[in-house]
């Protein structure tokens, strides 16, 4: 089967891991992957992906969203039509050729799968959330045009069935996290290296939706004392602002944006404690790496973060006061190794349950056969 995959190698995000590692294991398996992805430079390509690639020229690219070239559209009607895929695999943008693409494949004939994971509140509990919650009310008329369209969670199907995409059109495939390379570590040197005695670590944007500031001012306050560390991994919009006032005086420490996932995975195995105090999430890949390399996580029940986490995996975390909540809990976690080391147990068998990257492959393949065969009935019928 030859899977023309729309989406994102740049600047880093969720979008970008997800397509990188979910058509990486679909070459694993043998399929044939062209790789169609906004460039804002002529030659912008790589063998990155490891498949055959597209450049589609845009006038600007973000961690959020795409402003392609007026010329884009065409640039892809004729890729398609050079590429003849079996099918068209969208990992979505927030681009305007979302909404163009449907267009585009019911006019060549392709059947058309997208994913849709902009990050949400379904509880509508701050501004943020209705900035997303408009997104959503957008793009719900158009999804109907997809032949299937994955979400990762029931929280977020129930929500897009609210306004108004129809069921079937939805397909539930959480994200996957490859269980053999994110796994626990018997031994670690990191806790030496930062000279702390307990490690807790964050990973992700500063954005204000990833609300990290909470997560600062929380630890602050704590007074956590000198054997405890707060790792702060990547960059954002807010880096510059947070800096100068949580330093390492407070034993937060900060070391950007890391590009080697080898050394991201030596972080999350060498720490206690993940936490993510995000006020809008989707499904966190970051959340899922950490559980299955077995520490302990907090997160929020942003998004579907608080699905994964239920029953025990982790702890949950209201977007409402999140301060005041790590506040009481950070000392706790600190203090407590025997229920750190179990949570990271719980997180762990929660991966191998529900979320491994195997699973989700396992689930995506057997997608592509229902639409295919979907589209093989529908064109036997007409004839």
């Amino acid at each position: 089967m030859h899977i023309a995959w729309l989406g994102k190698k740049s600047p880093f995000c969720g979008n970008v891991t997800y397509g990188r590692e979910v058509t990486n294991a679909l070459l694993d398996r043998g399929y044939q992957v062209s790789f169609l992805h906004f460039a804002q430079e002529e030659g912008d390509t790589s063998s990155y992906f490891g498949s055959q690639e597209v450049s589609l020229p845009c006038l600007y690219k973000s961690q959020i969203y795409t402003i392609p070239t007026l010329g884009a559209s065409k640039v892809l009607s004729q890729s398609l039509k050079q590429l003849k895929p079996d099918i068209v695999h969208a990992s979505l943008t927030l681009s305007p050729l979302d909404f163009l693409l449907p267009e585009i494949c019911e006019e060549l004939n392709i059947p058309l799968i997208a994913t849709f994971h902009p990050p949400f509140d379904g509880k509508r509990r701050n501004l943020k959330s209705g900035t997303q919650l408009f997104t959503y009310q957008v793009y719900a008329p158009f999804l109907a045009n997809y032949d299937r369209v994955i979400v990762f969670s029931k929280l977020q199907r129930d929500f897009l069935v609210r306004l108004g995409v129809p069921t079937e059109k939805l397909a539930v495939i959480p994200n996957g996290v490859d269980e053999q390379k994110y796994s626990p570590a018997t031994t670690s040197r990191l806790k030496s290296q930062f000279n702390a005695q307990r490690l807790f670590v964050y990973q992700g944007r500063i954005a204000p939706e990833k609300n990290v500031e909470s997560l600062l001012r929380a630890w602050k306050q704590s007074n956590m004392g000198e054997n405890s560390k707060l790792l702060i991994v990547g960059n954002g919009s807010l880096l510059s602002n947070l800096m100068p006032f949580y330093g390492a005086e407070y034993g937060i420490i900060w070391l950007g944006f890391i590009a080697n996932e080898q050394q991201r995975i030596e972080i999350l195995r060498g720490a206690d404690v993940f936490i993510l105090p995000s006020l809008l999430e989707g499904l966190s890949l970051s959340l899922l790496e950490a559980m299955s390399c077995g520490i302990a996580c907090m997160a929020t029940d942003a998004g579907a973060d608080g699905e994964v986490l239920e029953d025990g995996a982790g702890v949950i975390l209201s977007t409402h006061r999140v301060s005041t909540q790590l506040r009481t809990l950070l000392p706790i976690l600190r203090d407590h190794q025997d229920w750190t080391t179990l949570l990271g147990q719980k997180a762990r068998e929660r991966i191998l349950e529900r979320y491994t990257l195997r699973n989700n492959i396992t689930q995506l393949e057997a997608l592509y056969e229902e639409v295919l065969q979907g589209r093989r009935v529908h064109l036997s019928s007409r004839v």
